[in-house]
């Protein structure tokens, strides 16, 4: 007949012996249960533990353990998400399937640790890939702002006609202005560009010189002034 608690009783011994720090026992009568902290094996654990994932996992030990699988219970966790203790409940389970009939603390415990630096390092790299493509994302964006759009034959096309019909306007617009500004000339230029202007001034002065008449009645009485008189007094 075998002995489950004395078989129970060698095997937390040989576990105390393993993780002299990492495990604690909580209770012996009736049954044995107790607590093992896990950490993972990843090179940022060795070099930071508040960095590390770790969690905490309860063993209860039925009375015919291990020909009947124990009560596992992960209590404490760090650096872990949700949905990767649940992933770690799930492995924790196939693995008590795996090994009934045999002591199994040492093994479950080993697969958690091992599975848990797995999923630490996954999640590592899923965080460094998404830094990654925020950053190639960036230098594209980057980038495009000096590219400027990509020359095609259409797009070339569009443009010069554009740009030819640009050019007739604002010639049309230069050849305007410059019309309007001849239309406007100063007296000086209407002088010189009509000669005609010129004669007609002349004619207008040698018309009126013809036609002056001067009255000699003004100058009959011009005797009686004392012109004399003026000349001494002067």
């Amino acid at each position: 007949m075998t002995d489950y608690k004395e078989e129970q009783r060698n095997e937390i011994e040989a576990l105390q012996s393993i993780y002299p720090e990492e495990i604690e026992l909580i209770k012996e009568e009736p049954s044995f249960i107790f607590t093992i902290n896990v950490q993972s094996q990843d090179e940022e654990s060795q070099n930071d533990e508040d960095k590390c994932a770790c969690c905490t996992i309860q063993f209860s030990l039925g009375e015919k353990y291990p020909d009947e699988a124990p009560v596992i219970e992960i209590t404490e966790y760090s650096n872990l998400e949700d949905d990767q203790i649940e992933e770690l409940m799930n492995y924790l389970n196939e693995q008590v399937e795996e090994n009934l009939g045999m002591v199994m603390v040492f093994t479950l415990v080993s697969a958690v640790q091992e599975r848990m630096t797995v999923l630490v390092e996954e999640q590592k790299k899923r965080v460094e890939d998404e830094k990654n493509r925020r950053e190639r994302e960036e230098e594209e964006a980057e980038q495009k702002r000096f590219e400027g759009t990509k020359v095609t034959i259409e797009n070339f096309v569009a443009w010069k006609t554009k740009f030819d019909a640009e050019m007739a306007e604002l010639k049309r617009l230069r050849s305007q202005t410059e019309q309007q500004a001849s239309n406007k000339l100063s007296g000086k230029e209407m002088f010189l560009q009509d000669a005609t202007m010129n004669e007609s001034d002349v004619q207008f002065l040698k018309d009126d010189t013809d036609s002056v008449e001067v009255d000699e009645s003004l100058f009959q009485d011009m005797d009686d002034l004392d012109l004399d008189d003026d000349e001494n007094a002067g």
